[in-house]
Order: structure tokens, then sequence, then C-alpha cells
């Protein structure tokens, strides 16, 4: 691992979201989608994380099921 991913590796969360917010704001990402991107690639985590077990992934992240569904079919991600 290169210096430079060390030092990213080392940064808190906060800290590393920071910085993914200031790059998206020099390059005049719009807000909406910032998030939709943001939310699509949280949900693919997860998704790989449970293995497709919507159920799992709903209770991990304090959604109904119904609601992660529907988020899902929202953001058109095919598979979750």
């Amino acid at each position: 691992m290169d210096k430079k991913a060390k030092d990213f590796a080392d940064l808190t969360i906060h800290q590393k979201m920071e910085a993914l917010l200031r790059e998206m704001v020099e390059k005049d990402i719009g807000f909406r989608d910032g998030l939709k991107e943001f939310q699509k690639l949280y949900l693919e985590a997860a998704s790989r994380k449970f293995k497709g077990n919507k159920s799992k992934m709903a209770e991990a992240l304090g959604l109904h099921r119904n609601t992660l569904h529907n988020k899902a079919k929202c953001l058109k991600i095919k598979r979750i």
C-alpha cells in the first residue's frame, strides 16, 4: 500500500466523507445526483455484505423491507 492510500485508510469515516464531498462540490455535482449515487452505492454494498438477503439488509439499515425494495426500484438497482 502506498503512503497516500495508507494515509486515506487512517482517516475516520467522517474525514473521508468530507474529502469526497469537497471533491463533489469542486466538480459541481448536484446535491440530488450526489445523494442518489451515495444511496445506490450504499445499498449495493449492503447487498454484497448480506448476500442479497433483503430482510437482513433492511433490518441492518433500519428500513422496512418494502421501503428497501421501493428505494432500490427508484434508484434502478436491478439486483439487491
